[in-house]
Order: C-alpha cells, then structure tokens, then sequence
C-alpha cells in the first residue's frame, strides 16, 4: 500500500470495526481482523523485511482468520452479506484473472473500503523488469476515474514496438505516486473491462495512450511511419508483383 495512505486507511476504521485484507499475503495489512489469500497463513510476509507488514505492529488476524482458497473461484466469500465494516485489496487486482468477481464480491461482503494498483502509466513504461513492459506477473492496465474502475487486458502487443509504451526515463520521472492508483469507496463502485477486437485496434488503443504524453520526437515518430508504410506494402501482393515487373524491365533495358 502506498506508504502515506496507510494513516489515512486506519483513519477510516474504528475501533470495534471488523476488517478484511483480500490478497494480503505478500505484505499483510496488521490491523485486518480476517485474510483471504491463495497462499497459507503460515507463508505470509512474502516480501520480508523489505517491505515489512502495514497496518500496525500487531497482527489481528490469526491463524484461525486466514481463509486459504482461490480468490477468483467464483464461489461466494464465506461471508455474509456486508458482515466487514471495512475491506483493503491492495495490489492484487491487477494480479489476478478475473478481477470482476473480486469486485463484487467486495461490495457484497464489505461496507466501506481501500483498494489499490498500479497507474497505468507506470504499467505501460519499459524498465521495471528487463525486456518487459511493467511488471510481468500483472494482467490487465487499470485505469480509476472516480468510483469507476476499468480493466483493459494487457494485449502481448503492448511488448512489440516501442512507440506502444514509455521509455525507461519516463518511468524513472514518475513520483512515487503517480506510479499507482487508489479508490476509498462506500457502499458501492463501478467495474467494468473494456474489451478491443482486432489487432488494428488493439494497437491503435496502446499507441493513442502513449501519443497522448508525446515522449518521442517528430523525427522518431515520422522515420517509424515511414519504415511501418513500407512494411505494410510490402505484405501486398501487388508491391511484389510491381518489383518483379521494374526488375525485368530493368534487366531488358541493360
């Protein structure tokens, strides 16, 4: 979680509150009086003294509170409906491969609540691991716009061309807090996946969101267009035939 709304989540959560962490097994939110995760009680703290527990130096949950199972199975939580006065899904949602449920399932079980990402700008720049755009585990590029979240898959495309994501020095100029995202809801949000058809549009959706920022000069930009026209000719079969026909021609004319 982002380190400065760590003080503003407990803030948010009183006393008697009853909490749920979704995911929270790399790095566990402390004041949590219940977890739900994949992965067993006695693994948590994934990411250790690197990125220490939030949340308080005392555990509330227990071993007795950590419920292990898939996220995204699609059976309802063991829960009742808005049984958790509060509910925290930090980093998870851009992990997992059906981010919807997750959703509905928080808004079913939970009253209020604190969920968390990756920006997309920070998911479409290359530099955080080698040869990759963003994070490799990460499988959708969000985007929250007030109490509304969309999840767009995050097409293999975005890795073939450099002019569909940001340069390594556009990653490295993003503060600490552009790099994610965050949304305290109440009762209810929105979520909702865009989906794109088409490998035309897929890549015209990426290059828009990059063009956009402007990060390559006009020279770049203009040499790319030119080198992409004549590779696109040269998949037509009339640009082949019209070579073969100036090669002929030119060898009648020697």
């Amino acid at each position: 979680m982002f380190e400065p709304n760590v003080q503003r989540v407990l803030d948010l959560i009183r006393p008697g509150d009853l909490v749920l962490d979704i995911g929270g097994w790399a790095r566990p939110f402390n004041r949590a009086d219940w977890v739900l995760d994949a992965e067993p009680y006695e693994t948590r703290g994934y990411y250790g003294a690197s990125l220490p527990a939030q949340g308080g130096s005392r555990e509330f949950f227990t071993r007795e509170t950590w419920v292990t199972r898939d996220v995204c199975d699609r059976a309802p939580y063991p829960f009742a409906d808005k049984q958790f006065d509060f509910v925290i899904c930090s980093h998870v949602l851009e992990d997992v491969r059906d981010p919807l449920w997750i959703c509905r399932e928080m808004q079913r079980i939970g009253k209020r609540g604190y969920i968390e990402m990756p920006s997309r700008v920070a998911e479409t720049c290359r530099g955080t691991e080698p040869n990759q755009v963003g994070w490799s585990h990460h499988r959708w590029l969000v985007t929250i716009d007030g109490q509304r979240i969309t999840f767009l898959m995050k097409y293999h495309r975005i890795h073939s061309h450099w002019r569909l994501s940001f340069p390594a020095r556009h990653l490295r100029s993003l503060s600490e807090a552009q790099q994610v995202q965050w949304l305290f809801w109440d009762d209810r949000f929105e979520a909702e996946e865009q989906t794109i058809h088409g490998v035309d549009n897929i890549e015209s959706e990426l290059a828009a969101y990059v063009a956009a920022v402007r990060p390559y000069n006009a020279t770049l930009l203009g040499l790319d267009r030119v080198t992409r026209a004549l590779a696109h000719h040269a998949r037509r079969p009339w640009y082949w035939a019209m070579r073969r026909l100036a090669a002929g021609q030119s060898r009648e004319a020697k």
